[in-house]
């Protein structure tokens, strides 16, 4: 959901950098953004759980860039599984360490420079089982909800430097490591209607659509929270979720 993000915001014609832990899969992905008419696509090789890489990299982006930033999306999220009697101390801490921590190193890093443009919106991506628990992501559904309350916060002490703050919430959505666990079970991941089937039955997640989102369907709605056309909503959580009934 990431990178479809990121190809949305190039098909705009914005100048996008993208950070990920493996350089061969951001040497791919900034020739597919270049393409897409991003100029200068720049991939950083990061892990945003690496406060001092990170402040690197924000570094790196103001000497390439110059000193303003527009834009800052956070997508990256825990890889916890897990109920809560199950679950170690240590699969809690690198929830929350890869869940929100990341996202407090980034912002942390990027504020001197979104605070520095004309205008400037920061996304950041939750979850549905904020909203819809379910049992086997007690752990990761706990660094989410807390990438919520962190998001209101910013909403807040962000809202006189008219910075607009938003998170997005996916559904069950067709993405790399969604696919992947349906294949380890037997199913057709790239099938969306069967794959919303096994999250049905696994996780309890139905919708009102009858088929899995696509990450591309994600990625659209969070680019226009991240542009100039989004120009008076900040402090909300918006669903992509196939439609759902969450209170």
């Amino acid at each position: 959901m990431g990178l479809a993000t990121a190809r949305c915001l190039a098909d705009d014609g914005a100048r996008v950098a993208i950070v990920a832990r493996t350089a061969a899969d951001l040497e791919r992905a900034t020739d597919d953004l270049t393409r897409r008419g991003s100029p200068d696509a720049l991939g950083l090789v990061a892990d945003v759980g690496d406060e001092q890489r990170i402040e690197q990299v924000f570094a790196e982006l103001s000497e390439r860039w110059g000193n303003e930033l527009n834009i800052l999306i956070n997508t990256a999220g825990p890889d916890v599984q897990g109920s809560f009697d199950e679950l170690t101390d240590e699969q809690w801490r690198r929830a929350i360490d890869q869940g929100v921590m990341g996202m407090v190193h980034t912002v942390r890093a990027a504020l001197p420079l979104l605070r520095n443009a004309e205008w400037a919106r920061i996304v950041n991506f939750s979850a549905h089982s904020t909203q819809r628990q379910s049992t086997v992501l007690a752990a990761y559904t706990a660094a989410k909800a807390m990438v919520n309350s962190v998001s209101k916060n910013l909403s807040l002490l962000l809202a006189p430097d008219e910075i607009l703050v938003n998170v997005v919430s996916p559904g069950s959505v067709a993405s790399e490591a969604l696919t992947g666990w349906a294949r380890s079970i037997g199913v057709d991941g790239d099938d969306p209607y069967r794959l919303m089937d096994a999250i049905t039955e696994h996780f309890g997640h139905p919708a009102h659509l009858p088929r899995a989102g696509l990450p591309d369907e994600v990625g659209a709605v969070a680019a226009f929270l991240a542009s100039r056309r989004n120009s008076y909503m900040t402090g909300a959580n918006v669903n992509v979720d196939g439609g759902s009934d969450f209170l």
